[in-house]
Parts: C-alpha cells; sequence; structure tokens
C-alpha cells in the first residue's frame, strides 16, 4: 500500500460540474446542489485509511447534513480490477456504514480527474458559490496511530463555512491510498 497525499489545490477554485449515478443508479448532479455548501468526499470500500475514518464520516455527514451542509461521496477507483469497489459492494457499505448522503460511481473516472483527487479518502469542501474552501484531511488520525479518529480538521472547515466564513488556510493534505486508475 503506497502512502498517497492529497493534491492541494488551489483555494477558491470554482467545482468541477459532475452527474454520476449512485449505487443503485440514480443520478446526482452538482446543480441540484447549487446555493448549499458542499462536501465533496473521494472515498471507496477497501482501502484501510477510508475504513478507519469511515464510522466517523458516516457520522460526521448525519450531523452536518442536518445543520446545512450537502455531503456526497465518491468512488472513482476502477472497480473492475478491485472488485470490493464495485457498486453492489457499495450498497453493502452504505447499509453497514449507514450512510445518508450519496455514494456515487465515477466509473469513467472524469470527475476525479477534474477534481483533482488523488488518494482515499480525499475531501474537498466548497462554500455557497462553490468554491474551494478547504481541501485535505479528516483529521491527524491513520491507521498506523494511536490517535482518535474525531474529523477535527474538516469539521472546522465545515463550521467556518456554515458561518459564512474562510477557513483556516493552514489545511494538510489527506493521506491515503492511491486512486486504482485505469
Amino acid at each position: 500500500m503506497a502512502l498517497t497525499p492529497s493534491n492541494m489545490i488551489d483555494l477558491g477554485s470554482s467545482m468541477p460540474a459532475f452527474r454520476l449515478p449512485d449505487a443503485e443508479g440514480e443520478e446526482v448532479a452538482s446543480d441540484e446542489l447549487a446555493g448549499q455548501p458542499l462536501l465533496v468526499a473521494f472515498i471507496c470500500n477497501h482501502c484501510p485509511f477510508v475504513q478507519h475514518i469511515a464510522d466517523a464520516f458516516s457520522a460526521f455527514g448525519r450531523e452536518y447534513q442536518e445543520r446545512g451542509l450537502a455531503v456526497v461521496a465518491i468512488n472513482s477507483n476502477d472497480f473492475h480490477s478491485q472488485p470490493d469497489d464495485s457498486p453492489a459492494k457499495m450498497c453493502e457499505e452504505i447499509r453497514h456504514r449507514e450512510y445518508t448522503f450519496p455514494y456515487l460511481v465515477d466509473e469513467s473516472q472524469e470527475v476525479a480527474r477534474a477534481f483533482g483527487a488523488a488518494c482515499t479518502p480525499d475531501f474537498f469542501l466548497f462554500d455557497r458559490e462553490h468554491k474551494l474552501a478547504y481541501r485535505g484531511q479528516f483529521d491527524d488520525s491513520r491507521p498506523s496511530k494511536d490517535t482518535p479518529v474525531t474529523g477535527e480538521a474538516l469539521r472546522a472547515a465545515a463550521d467556518a463555512v456554515l458561518a459564512g466564513k474562510a477557513p483556516s488556510e493552514d489545511q494538510k493534505p489527506a493521506i491515503g491510498c492511491n486512486i486504482k486508475w485505469k
């Protein structure tokens, strides 16, 4: 497993448009989320870095959706070479983790490339105008550390965005497994 950091693209960048199916085939489009702050999380099922935070991320999603943050997760891994990341397995993961947000399939990987996503997990938080306000890690916890999973970094950024403020520009890249490109 190679450790891959997220790409720290420029804050203020416009969110790329997307239209993707969820794990059951229902499409979700970015324009349906206009005017809402939005978190786009690149995750997958099999990555140990995602598994390490998945329950806490699910709880984060429920809490922050109730507070007005739109959340979508996108799986861009090549599920033909990574069968544990297939749409059928995504449906199992949704039930197991109790995800309340759409978990989308980026089979062409075009959306991941447009966002500059590099690893799983990789988080991109956009303000109401869909300008990038935060990119990077969930928190400082890693599977190899004895640090509790809190979501502290993403929570601080989301709290700022929901309050109409800019998050701190001192942002650390996410670290995880590389996206499994075709």
